[in-house]
C-alpha cells in the first residue's frame, strides 16, 4: 500500500468534526421546531449522519494498520477519532432519548443547552482544523481553553435545568424523562471536552 499523506489523518478528523457540528445543528434545529410527529423521520436523518462518520472512522482504522509512518503516534489517531465519533453518538442519544420519552414539547432551557452543544462542536471543529500545525499553532491552546469553559458553562445549565425541572414539576414521569434527556445534552458538552483533553495528550506525546 502506497504511503497516504499525513494530512489524510488529519482531513479525517476535520471531516467527522463537519459532522459533528452537522448532527448538533440537525439536534438544535428539532428542538427549536420541534414536532413530535416528525421525530422518527429526524431520528433517521440524524442516523445517517452517524453512520457517516463511523464509516470514515472505520476507513481511517483500516489505512492506519496498513501504515508505516504516522505524524502522530497511531495511539493517539485511534483515540482522537473514536472520541470525536463519540461526540456524534452523544448527539444522537439525545434524539433518541426524546423520541423513547414522548417528549411533546421542548423545555426552554434544553434548548439553551442545545445551542451550548452547537458552540462546542463548532470550537471542537476550529481545534482539530488547528492540529495538523500543532508543533507551530499559536491558537490551539486557545481552542482547548475555550471547549473546557464551555463545558463548564455546560454544567452550570444542567444543574440549574435540574433544579427548574423539581420546581416546576410534579410529575414523576415528566420528571424521569427530561432528567435523561438534560443527562444526555451534558454528555455531549462532556464528550466535547474529551476531545479537547486528547488533542491536548497528543501535542504532549508529540513534541
Amino acid at each position: 500500500m502506497a504511503k497516504v499523506p499525513d494530512s489524510y489523518y488529519f482531513n479525517s478528523f476535520v471531516a467527522c468534526a463537519d459532522d459533528a457540528c452537522q448532527a448538533a445543528h440537525l439536534l438544535e434545529a428539532v428542538m427549536e421546531d420541534f414536532h413530535p410527529a416528525e421525530i422518527q423521520q429526524k431520528l433517521d436523518e440524524m442516523h445517517t449522519i452517524e453512520h457517516g462518520a463511523d464509516t470514515k472512522m472505520h476507513e481511517l482504522q483500516s489505512v492506519l494498520i496498513k501504515a508505516f509512518i504516522t505524524p502522530i503516534e497511531q495511539d493517539d489517531i485511534v483515540t482522537l477519532s473514536n472520541n470525536i465519533d463519540d461526540v456524534i453518538d452523544k448527539i444522537e442519544d439525545v434524539l433518541q432519548r426524546i423520541y423513547c420519552n414522548n417528549i411533546q414539547s421542548i423545555r426552554p432551557d434544553a434548548l439553551v443547552m442545545a445551542n451550548k452543544v452547537i458552540e462546542c462542536c463548532e470550537e471542537v471543529r476550529l481545534l482539530v482544523q488547528d492540529l495538523a500545525d500543532f508543533k507551530r499553532s499559536k491558537t490551539l491552546r486557545d481552542h482547548v481553553i475555550r471547549i473546557n469553559d464551555l463545558e463548564e458553562q455546560g454544567d452550570r445549565l444542567f444543574l440549574a435545568s435540574m433544579r427548574a425541572l423539581h420546581e416546576s414539576s410534579t410529575d414523576p414521569i415528566e420528571i424521569i424523562a427530561w432528567r435523561e434527556v438534560y443527562y444526555y445534552l451534558e454528555c455531549c458538552m462532556d464528550a466535547c471536552e474529551n476531545v479537547a483533553d486528547t488533542v491536548e495528550r497528543v501535542v504532549m506525546n508529540n513534541t
